[in-house]
């Protein structure tokens, strides 16, 4: 039994700290887990950066409002759920997933949560799990699922490293070097045939 595990920004629907740092105009936030590999060590930064700032999460949640899903994301997952369990696995927080889930037509999804003042101030996070992509395959495994993963970050190696087959979706050229024997696509008819063939065509 087959099952498809995918990453959600920048895989389904733009970075949302990108977003976020376009309508603040603070491209400090661009930063994202292309550019920096240790989640924790990101996280620490964001919330440091929105508390100089004076920003929290009514804030992101402004921007989340804005953002549509990946030209051609919608129709991609609903075609590869009709042939497949798929279930999206993220490092966003429920707190940001709602408005983006709906536009997907609410798939699954597996992520993280905030910590919220009652101010609306981010205090901190709090993990599904440690290294919540790849603990999420492993446990799906031991289910007896056979998993393909797919992602276009650092953090989603692992995972794809520990599916049966994986892909790199519109990734950076230095993980796409880093990593030269997964198939790396840029188009949504590329990464669904390149899914389809593990499942058989």
């Amino acid at each position: 039994m087959d099952i498809v595990c995918l990453d959600l920004e920048g895989v389904l629907v733009p970075e949302i700290w990108i977003a976020f740092a376009e309508r603040t105009g603070i491209q400090e936030f661009r930063r994202t887990t292309r550019d920096e590999p240790d989640y924790g060590k990101l996280m620490r930064y964001r919330i440091d950066l929105l508390d100089r700032h004076g920003l929290g999460l009514r804030e992101i949640e402004a921007a989340i409002a804005g953002i549509e899903p990946l030209d051609g994301a919608r129709e991609f997952l609903d075609d590869l759920r009709r042939r497949v369990q798929t279930i999206i696995i993220s490092d966003t927080f429920t707190q940001f997933a709602g408005p983006l889930m709906a536009k997907l037509g609410y798939p699954t999804l597996f992520c993280n949560e905030l910590e919220v003042s009652p101010e609306g101030r981010i205090t901190g996070y709090r993990l599904r799990c440690e290294q919540s992509k790849l603990t999420t395959v492993k446990a799906l495994q031991s289910c007896g699922f056979e998993t393909i993963a797919a992602g276009d970050s650092f953090n989603d190696i692992a995972m794809i490293r520990a599916s049966k087959a994986g892909v790199l979706f519109r990734t950076t050229d230095a993980i796409r070097a880093a990593n030269p024997d997964l198939p790396a696509v840029e188009t949504y008819a590329d990464f669904k045939k390149e899914i389809f063939n593990v499942l058989g065509g």
